[in-house]
């Protein structure tokens, strides 16, 4: 059984909780942690689950909204980080963390962990697939421009969490300044809602039941315009796509 739920996506925290079983031993992985020690909790509490019910914390890069609270939670928990090598010297991990290579599929308990490598303006960014053996969910966020890296570790999946950060015009008539919008567009950044789509549309989707759209500008981006990006690929319903919000996060969904 693989099932995952978000404990909040956006540039103020990201964290996101993926359980696996084999019917004798039970796996809970967070992936990130951006949250500070109260935020975390009643974030887990709102899972059902509290610290106690972690097993390890997988890193994708050292970016604040994703590791911003890495630190405090392993003062208060002593939990394995999994993460590339110049991912942990950027968050000052020290040689407290096992590292993993991207294309070398690593277990974590029941869990099987797949990294690859993406673009973006972090030191060793991953993104990841979790498994359970029968299941996939495969996460993309934090992204500028995805490869044949990224096609090819997410084909088949069986869930997928795929960043729409903002759509171009919104970001082009905001009042961001024009260092970061460049940032933001440029192929070290993140997906925009039609690359998000343009990237569904060229992945191997044979087995794709659930599809959430995640990281969302809350300033740049409408949760129903990503949601009919990605519709209009799967020829689905705008309600049959999930938004991982910043707030609310996402309930569990199994895969």
């Amino acid at each position: 059984m693989l099932r995952f739920c978000c404990l909040g996506s956006g540039s103020e925290g990201n964290a996101l909780v993926v359980e696996a079983g084999d019917g004798a031993l039970t796996t809970r992985v967070l992936l990130d942690n951006g949250f500070n020690p109260s935020q975390l909790r009643r974030r887990l509490a709102r899972a059902g689950l509290s610290v106690s019910d972690l097993d390890a914390v997988v890193l994708t890069h050292e970016h604040s909204d994703h590791a911003g609270g890495l630190h405090a939670l392993l003062r208060q928990a002593a939990l394995p980080v999994y993460c590339s090598a110049p991912t942990a010297r950027a968050a000052a991990l020290q040689d407290a963390f096992v590292e993993v290579v991207a294309g070398e599929c690593i277990a974590i308990g029941a869990m099987a962990v797949l990294p690859f490598e993406v673009a973006h303006d972090a030191a060793g960014p991953l993104q990841y697939v979790f498994g359970d053996g029968d299941r996939r969910l495969g996460v993309l966020t934090d992204v500028g421009a995805p490869g044949e890296e990224a096609l090819h570790a997410l084909a088949g999946v069986d869930a997928l969490l795929l960043e729409c950060n903002h759509d171009v015009e919104l970001l082009r008539a905001s009042a961001y300044p024009p260092f970061l919008k460049a940032r933001i567009l440029g192929d070290r950044g993140h997906l925009s809602n039609d690359q998000a789509a343009d990237f569904l549309r060229m992945l191997d989707r044979r087995r794709l039941g659930v599809l959430a759209a995640a990281h969302l500008s809350r300033r740049n981006n409408r949760p129903q315009l990503a949601q009919a990006a990605l519709a209009a690929v799967i020829g689905g319903a705008e309600e049959d796509i999930h938004v991982a919000d910043q707030d609310q996060g996402l309930p569990w969904l199994r895969c």
